[in-house]
C-alpha cells in the first residue's frame, strides 16, 4: 500500500469514529451503544449519557424563574386544568430559543428518527418531596389537542439531576424483555416496585412510544412519576406528535394576536397548555396565533 493510499485510509477512519464522538455538546450523532430497551409493550428505551452537564445546567436555568404549577388537559375538553394527579412544577422551552436547545433538539431527532418540527416545545419540570404524577397516557382523547400535529407517538424524557430515592418512572402495564433492562428491587421506591421503572440519573433520556406502529394508541404506554421521597427531581420532556406540530392553522391570512398579553403568555409556555385559546383549530382560530408561531 502507498503511503498516499494510507493517508487516505486513515483519514475515512478518523471520519467515521467522528461520526460516533460526542465531545461536543451540539452534536446531533448519537450512539446506538448507549441505548436499551426496558420494555417491549410499550417500546421503551434509556439513552445513558444523553445531556452533558452543560446542556443539563442550562436547561435547568431557563427554568427556574419561569416555574409554576403543573396542569393537565382536561379529557373532554382539551383545556389545561390543576389537578392533584398531578403536582409538579414546570414551565416551557421555545423551541431553538439557543444554540444549546437546539441542539438537544438536534440529538432528539436523530435518536427518534422523527422530525424536529413534529415535537412540542420543551417542558421542564421539578418534582420536589412528595411531588408525583399519578398513571396517565400522553396520547390524547379529545380532538382539540389532536387538532395540531394529531396524536403525539412519542415522549422522550430527559433526567436533568439524580434522585436519591423515589422519582421513578414506571410502567404498571409494561412488559418486561426477557432480560429486565431497568433497576434491581432494592434501588427502587414501592413505586418503582409496581411495573417496569427507570430511575432518574442526571443526562440520561427515556424514550417510549404511545402508539403502536400501525398509529393506534397503545394502552400499554400507562406511566408515572412517582413520588419524590428523598431529594429533588429536574426533568425535561419533549413530546413528539404523528405530523408537524408547526404547521400553520386556518388558512385565511390573518396571523395576529388578538391580545396585548400573548407573547408574555406564549413565553410562558401556554401556547401548548392552553391550546385552545392560543392556537385553536382550523375552523375556530386562537387569540395568539402569532405569538405561537404557527401562521
Amino acid at each position: 500500500m502507498t503511503k498516499s493510499r494510507v493517508r487516505v485510509s486513515i483519514s475515512i477512519l478518523v471520519f467515521i469514529l467522528s461520526l460516533f464522538s460526542q465531545n461536543s455538546s451540539s452534536s446531533p450523532l448519537i450512539s446506538p451503544a448507549r441505548s436499551k430497551q426496558i420494555s417491549w409493550k410499550p417500546r421503551a428505551f434509556v439513552y445513558e449519557g444523553f445531556l452533558t452537564e452543560e446542556e443539563c445546567d442550562h436547561l435547568i436555568s431557563l427554568a427556574k424563574t419561569e416555574l409554576k404549577r403543573s396542569a393537565v388537559a382536561d379529557n373532554l375538553s382539551g383545556k389545561s386544568t390543576l389537578s392533584e394527579v398531578r403536582t409538579s412544577s414546570g414551565m416551557f422551552i421555545n423551541k431553538g430559543k439557543d444554540a444549546i436547545v437546539s441542539g438537544v433538539e438536534d440529538k432528539i431527532a436523530a435518536w427518534t428518527f422523527l422530525p424536529k418540527e413534529n415535537g412540542e416545545d420543551i417542558q421542564v419540570l421539578r418534582y420536589e418531596h412528595g411531588q408525583k404524577y399519578d398513571p396517565h397516557y400522553d396520547y390524547f382523547t379529545d380532538k382539540v389537542n389532536i387538532a395540531r400535529g394529531g396524536h403525539r407517538i412519542a415522549t422522550v424524557l430527559m433526567y436533568l439531576s439524580d434522585v436519591v430515592k423515589g422519582g421513578e418512572t414506571v410502567f404498571p402495564s409494561a412488559e418486561e424483555p426477557p432480560r429486565r433492562g431497568g433497576h434491581k428491587e432494592e434501588d427502587l421506591s414501592d413505586c418503582g416496585r409496581k411495573g417496569v421503572a427507570v430511575k432518574p440519573r442526571r443526562g440520561d433520556a427515556l424514550l417510549f412510544f404511545s402508539l403502536h406502529p400501525d398509529a393506534t394508541i397503545d394502552q400499554s404506554s400507562l406511566h408515572a412519576g412517582c413520588p419524590v421521597l428523598e431529594g429533588e427531581k429536574w426533568s425535561a420532556t419533549k413530546w413528539i406528535h404523528v405530523d408537524s406540530f408547526d404547521k400553520i392553522l386556518g388558512g385565511d391570512g390573518n396571523c395576529s394576536d388578538e391580545n396585548a398579553s400573548c407573547e408574555r403568555w406564549a413565553a410562558l409556555g401556554e401556547c401548548t397548555k392552553n391550546l385552545e385559546y392560543m392556537v385553536g383549530t382550523p375552523e375556530l382560530p386562537g387569540f395568539c396565533r402569532s405569538s405561537c408561531h404557527v401562521c
